[in-house]
């Protein structure tokens, strides 16, 4: 199963008039289907908070036994049906689809369809923060030394009677060869085996040239190429171009909004967190976390290209996290307060008898 096609289909299927509707629109389907998960990881956040001063308690105490530490702090997690590991579940289904999403803006098949596709103030959703500028169908490939080159997923194949329209291209990532080396301003000569195109071997044998787009991977720059028949091969060559990288403040800007949306999802996320029961170092270790973790993550996504769709993804997504945490608290904390009005049958039988005085 092509899960990648699978979600580039799911994002044409919401994009109301623009791709970044569909990245947004997106994200909100995959904060509502995991909206039970969040509460269930407030929940755990909070309940963990309430035991740490009981937890600390049998670590100090079975300190110098640490079987019988994990044992006992096994029973007590069991005793009041505690996971410590349920607050990590959200966090463990987002990677993939996180990962999913990258994979899928950064596959040619988003760029041929929508790469160049701009939302707000981003030029294009396919754009990383440090790309080389190309420019499509316009019969010069702008590369630089070290670019890579896909096929695109379907060709135009022409026979001496007929010509066939939407001809697979069998594993277009692997089926494109440059012939040579890539030298910059030289024609790149590109070769594709005949066997990968999807035909009968009939139809294979007949074979006169083929139309088949070509996307460079590094500057998402796309042209149509005619190939030609030589053998038992299709080739073709196109002139090229010298391009150097520029520098795109539309995804830095992204980058930045993504820490501090970020920073804001940590402290609603806290917001109820009772740190009276933490010890200096606790509250030291968490302050340093909520602080360094975006920065981290933001010099990450600087060296690592990361797509301005999947910055916008993770935007929402920490916005819809804001938005979660303040209403989950809310709702615990009602449920906590509840809880301490509650007067239960077991009280009121534990409560001493008054007898009324005679006068």
């Amino acid at each position: 199963m092509d899960f990648i096609t699978l979600t580039i289909d799911l994002l044409k299927t919401l994009s109301i008039g623009n791709f970044g509707i569909g990245i947004i629109l997106l994200t909100v389907l995959i904060r509502l289907a995991m909206w039970p998960l969040g509460v269930s990881q407030q929940r755990s956040m909070r309940t963990m908070q309430l035991l740490q001063p009981k937890m600390k308690a049998i670590q100090e105490r079975y300190k110098s036994d640490p079987q019988t530490m994990q044992r006992k702090m096994m029973e007590f997690y069991k005793e009041h049906k505690f996971n410590p590991m349920s607050g990590c579940l959200p966090l463990l289904i987002q990677m993939p689809i996180f990962i999913l999403l990258y994979s899928a803006l950064m596959s040619p098949q988003f760029i041929q369809l929508a790469g160049d596709t701009p939302f707000l103030f981003i030029n294009r959703l396919d754009a990383t923060l440090k790309t080389t500028a190309g420019v499509s169908n316009d019969g010069v490939f702008g590369v630089s030394k070290y670019d890579s080159f896909i096929a695109g997923k379907s060709a135009v194949v022409y026979l001496p009677d007929e010509t066939l329209e939407n001809v697979k291209v069998e594993k277009p990532n692997k089926a494109l060869e440059v012939q040579g080396d890539l030298v910059p301003g030289e024609p790149i000569d590109f070769k594709i085996s005949l066997d990968s195109l999807n035909l009968k071997f009939s139809q294979l044998d007949k074979i006169t040239k083929a139309e088949i787009s070509v996307t460079d991977i590094n500057t998402k720059e796309t042209e149509k190429l005619t190939f030609e028949r030589k053998g038992g091969i299709l080739v073709s060559s196109i002139p090229s171009k010298a391009v150097s990288s520029n520098l795109h403040y539309d995804v830095l800007i992204l980058i930045i909004l993504f820490g501090l949306t970020m920073i804001a999802s940590q402290k609603a996320m806290m917001a109820m967190n009772n740190t009276d029961s933490m010890d200096p170092q606790q509250k030291a270790m968490q302050k340093s976390m909520n602080t360094f973790m975006p920065i981290m993550l933001m010099a990450t996504f600087i060296f690592i290209p990361i797509p301005a769709g999947v910055l916008l993804y993770l935007i929402v997504s920490n916005i819809i996290q804001v938005i979660q945490s303040v209403i989950i608290n809310k709702q615990l904390a009602a449920e906590e307060r509840r809880k301490k009005e509650v007067v239960t049958d077991d009280d009121i039988k534990e409560a001493k008898k008054i007898e009324a005085k005679e006068d």
